[in-house]
């Protein structure tokens, strides 16, 4: 199948923006890069905090969103080194009940020998580099924590981001997708001529984005039950990712998405030959056989359909991968294709 939405052009981006650090709680050097490449078109770009929306000529048409978050480090004292999203200032709301919080012990060990480099934290400029020597988890603090060679200079509040760099091989992208390809996406609709609004939103890692893309709705008193938000969806294997195209849910843990919109998107997906899978169906399935049960996973989503009651509902539309929350989470290129098949589609582009 040759791709005819995946073209060149968005690899090409999607291997810039991996690229750019945007490690979770400090996100401002990535907005101002998202914020250039967006200037390019005849779109309206509003920064808030926490937030970038972007909209075309009509707004109110389509609500997506996307997360701008990657996860990283944060120098937490001397020589001491902690992953961002679960020090105890970005936590949110975060339980246990997450699937980041549920990997953290199988990621624990995954760091060994990682490359990665520190930059100042608002502007964005480099400071240095070093290599993960060891990475355990602290029981008293609820965190992974990190000893890194070379960079005992930094100062407490310095993020430090993995060396990443997209790879293409067989068919399949890698590199830490999670969020940066479906940021990638948002800004490939609005190359296309994408009329509506996209949130880009910081803190999903941490459990905050929610709040941000809550306020824009509340501050312009505005409501939808259409707000499509994307993400990618960890299975074990490539294999098991490559029985779906994309990911579809019904829910999550904190609430259920909107009946219709969810309906609109299974039935585009059999009008345009996509594969899909809903995951919290696959999950429950999964839980039959397991002596521990998994987590139907707490998303933006549902964390904002709970905290407006309703007035903000829509559904998700997620990427299937492999290796999550590494430098080797990988998707196939068709599903990556399918799902900007199914955005077009959906956007009227």
């Amino acid at each position: 199948m040759k791709l005819q939405f995946a073209s060149p052009e968005f690899l090409h981006l999607l291997r810039a923006l991996v690229r750019e650090p945007s490690v979770v709680g400090m996100e401002d050097a990535f907005f101002r890069v998202l914020r250039r490449e967006l200037e390019e078109y005849p779109v309206k770009i509003t920064r808030y905090h926490g937030l970038l929306v972007v909209q075309g000529d009509d707004p109110e048409s389509v609500y997506l969103s996307a997360h701008v978050d990657r996860h990283g480090l944060l120098c937490t004292g001397p020589r001491e080194f902690q992953y961002a999203a679960f020090i105890a200032g970005n936590r949110g709301e975060l339980n246990g009940d997450s699937i980041s919080e549920q990997f953290m012990e199988t990621i624990a060990g995954r760091f060994h020998g990682q490359r990665v480099q520190a930059h100042a934290p608002y502007a964005g400029t480099y400071l240095g580099q070093g290599e993960i020597t060891e990475s355990y988890i602290c029981q008293r603090r609820k965190n992974l924590i990190f000893e890194i060679d070379g960079l005992d200079f930094l100062h407490p509040g310095t993020p430090i981001s993995f060396i990443d760099r997209l790879q293409e091989k067989d068919g399949y992208v890698s590199a830490q997708l999670d969020n940066v390809i479906c940021v990638a996406m948002l800004i490939e609709l609005v190359r296309r001529g994408f009329a509506g609004t996209a949130f880009f939103s910081a803190g999903e890692e941490c459990g905050r984005s929610w709040r941000f893309v809550a306020e824009w709705f509340q501050r312009h008193d505005t409501t939808t039950d259409q707000l499509i938000v994307l993400d990618t969806s960890p299975f074990p294997t490539v294999d098991d990712c490559d029985q779906q195209e994309v990911v579809l849910r019904h829910c999550d843990s904190n609430a259920t998405f909107d009946l219709k919109t969810t309906d609109e998107l299974q039935r585009a997906c059999r009008r345009l030959g996509i594969a899909y899978c809903y995951k919290d169906d696959y999950i429950r399935e999964l839980n039959r056989t397991r002596e521990k049960p998994s987590s139907l996973g707490r998303t933006e989503l549902g964390r904002l359909i709970a905290a407006t009651s309703g007035q903000v509902s829509g559904t998700t539309l997620q990427l299937p991968t492999s290796s999550y929350h590494t430098q080797m989470e990988t998707a196939a290129l068709l599903s990556v294709d399918a799902m900007l098949q199914l955005l077009c589609d959906r956007c009227g582009l």
